[in-house]
């Protein structure tokens, strides 16, 4: 597990480099099998313990309830009991999750902030996914969506479902159009969100 943890780190941080076409389909694959969702590991461990071995698997980080510190490292989880590690924040910047790998965060109950910075595998179907997620919908109060170049007005507007959303922002989103539209969206679905919007 400890020798997993740091080839994980390795990998994430090759895939950014130029490859040619047979190289970027051995990423893309080796993503997908960071991505792959164990239910029987969420079962036996619980969702965030899970949760948080994916995100780190894939490059992000965490942060658990009543700690400053962020969990950057898949070979320094804590251990201990199963429930007392609660996820509260994840930074999924430069991360390779993908939309296969969501069916994590259905058990998350804590999570108040979730920034997904150059994700180049998030699609508007990830924020679908996100914005169904009825724990989601009562725990997420801050997201920031930035520079992740597969994001269209069709997923921004599914967040609309995240019901105490209090600040989202929005930067550097060429796929996201219709910015009156949003406004508009959003104002009259969550007139009490803190829209900020930095888009071309």
């Amino acid at each position: 597990m400890m020798l997993f943890g740091k080839v994980s780190q390795q990998l994430c941080g090759l895939k950014k480099l130029p490859w040619s076409c047979e190289s970027r389909y051995f990423w893309g694959w080796l993503n997908t099998v960071f991505n792959k969702v164990d239910y029987e590991r969420i079962k036996a461990v619980g969702p965030d313990r899970a949760a948080s071995e994916w995100l780190l698997r894939c490059g992000a980080t965490v942060r658990y309830c009543g700690q400053e510190r962020w969990q950057k490292d898949y070979n320094h989880l804590p251990t201990g009991p199963l429930d007392k590690y609660k996820i509260q924040a994840i930074d999924a910047t430069d991360s390779c999750i993908m939309n296969i790998g969501f069916d994590h965060m259905e058990g998350l109950e804590h999570v108040e902030k979730i920034r997904l910075c150059k994700c180049h595998y998030i699609e508007d179907t990830c924020l679908q996914r996100l914005g169904q997620l009825e724990k989601l919908q009562k725990s997420l109060l801050e997201m920031e969506i930035i520079s992740c170049g597969n994001i269209t007005d069709r997923g921004i507007i599914a967040l609309r479902h995240l019901r105490n959303l209090k600040y989202l922002l929005l930067r550097d989103l060429p796929g996201v159009r219709e910015k009156e539209n949003l406004v508009q969206v959003f104002k009259t679905t969550l007139p009490s969100l803190e829209l900020k919007l930095q888009l071309k």
